[in-house]
């Protein structure tokens, strides 16, 4: 197990970050979209008032839902843009959750939307529903659009998390992508729709806001890691094993300090290997960057990473990023406390090198691991706690009780005096957030994030 040796971070007269400028940009951005939405649920009222025509109770709401469909598809696919102003600002793991959750209302607001289009035609044509269904699908941008609604269900069906367990990660990603394609092939009927087309001033909004919102996915999955990695010419120079199968790549490249990655940060890595190169892998720093290299820590938890355990020197790396908002720019108050697990150590024990520290302050670490050798970091964090006089804690055992609200409080007092930076395991994980809301902890005095969805 091999130190990374870093320069000693410098301590400022003041430790309390500012709020992230990106905290209250991002905040803008959601107040906008907000409004947009409001805008978009009531704009078929307000369009059948300004027409003139007696409102129908089923056509109105296959037009609300399907505004409201059409709106959300926009915000889905700005939300998984990786925008760095809503990553940052907000937190990957968050946008993550608002996309998953989102999802499965789109595609609800769809089938109602269909459903309620096909009743009301039925209604004001006094043709049983199947041959109603049968005459709107001859309707311009229908048959592309019911193509549309298809993916989306089968992607839908593959994002259940029974089907998504048995789906390679690579084929549920691929099978996902097709998510573009049905908005796509679903435009053509939001502009001939009824409450669009005629308003040539809407049909241009609504085409600048897909446009715009295209653009951000381009500019930001696409174009980005390319120009990165032209940049940067990122290469793996050592594979240090850490602890069983747990290994530190060490990566090397040009001009790295203008890639501004703070600890706490991640990257979405992607191996230029045979089997690896197709996939980008979410991990986070494992030490602050030094000079031209940056480190990241791999435990075999699947075939990705499992693949990376063996990763030849000199492979190329495109990295994406960084992101993620969990950083010292999130510190509020002057005493803190880390909160590892597993492999979340990795974010930590950048964070516990450089979150600034001065006299009077307190930093303290309590890394959980079921047993001894499966500590990763040791020799370092002991090293770090030494030079920084702060404190490192491990809890060893698979004991529920190690993490309990009065082991907490014994281990740490005046915890709820300190901000609390917490990764680890999903289980280990809500243990803390219990225990910490037992404790009285506020929740913006808690920084994570987490991806189990």
């Amino acid at each position: 197990m091999s130190i990374y040796l870093a320069s000693a971070p410098t301590t400022p007269a003041s430790t309390v970050a500012a709020v992230s400028p990106q905290r209250d940009i991002a905040g803008a951005v959601l107040v906008i979209v907000g409004v947009l939405g409001t805008f978009t649920g009531l704009w078929p009222v307000v369009a059948v008032v300004l027409d003139g025509v007696a409102p129908d109770p089923l056509a109105s709401v296959a037009h609300i839902s399907g505004m409201l469909a059409g709106y959300g598809v926009l915000v889905m696919l700005m939300l998984m843009s990786r925008w760095p102003v809503l990553e940052r600002g907000i937190g990957a793991d968050v946008l993550a959750r608002w996309h998953a959750a989102g999802g499965p209302t789109i595609l609800t607001l769809v089938l109602v939307h269909a459903s309620f289009a096909v009743l009301a035609w039925s209604g004001l044509t006094g043709q049983d529903p199947v041959s109603a269904a049968r005459q709107v699908l001859t309707w311009p941008g229908l048959p592309t659009a019911t193509l549309a609604t298809a993916l989306m269900v089968a992607v839908a069906v593959a994002s259940a998390r029974s089907a998504r367990q048995r789906l390679r990660w690579e084929t549920w990603h691929l099978l996902h992508l097709t998510m573009y394609i049905a908005v796509a092939l679903g435009f053509s009927h939001q502009l001939a729709g009824p409450d669009i087309a005629g308003r040539p001033w809407l049909q241009a909004t609504w085409g600048v806001l897909y446009a715009l919102t295209f653009a951000l996915v381009l500019r930001y999955r696409i174009l980005a890691p390319l120009q990165a990695a032209m940049r940067h010419r990122l290469r793996v120079v050592a594979v240090l094993p850490e602890a069983p199968g747990v290994v530190s790549l060490v990566l090397q490249g040009r001009h790295v300090a203008e890639l501004q990655a703070a600890p706490g940060q991640f990257f979405r890595w992607r191996f230029l290997t045979r089997g690896s190169g197709g996939t980008a892998h979410p991990f986070s720093l494992s030490a602050p960057p030094v000079g031209n290299r940056l480190r990241l820590t791999v435990k075999a938890l699947g075939d990705g990473s499992h693949r990376l355990q063996g990763v030849p020197v000199d492979t190329r790396v495109i990295a994406e990023g960084p992101y993620g908002a969990m950083t010292s720019a999130r510190r509020t108050r002057r005493n803190v406390l880390l909160i590892a697990g597993g492999v979340g150590i990795t974010p930590m024990r950048a964070l516990f090198e450089t979150l600034p520290v001065v006299p009077g302050e307190e930093l303290t670490l309590l890394y959980r691991a079921k047993a001894p050798g499966q500590l990763v970091f040791r020799q370092e964090l002991d090293a770090l706690a030494e030079r920084r006089r702060a404190r490192v804690i491990y809890l060893l055992g698979s004991s529920p009780d190690l993490l309990t609200a009065g082991s907490l409080a014994r281990l740490v007092p005046g915890l709820v005096d300190r901000d609390v930076f917490l990764c680890g395991p999903p289980g280990m994980s809500a243990a803390v957030r219990r225990s910490l809301a037992q404790l009285g902890l506020p929740r913006q005095q808690l920084h994570e994030e987490r991806f189990a969805l």
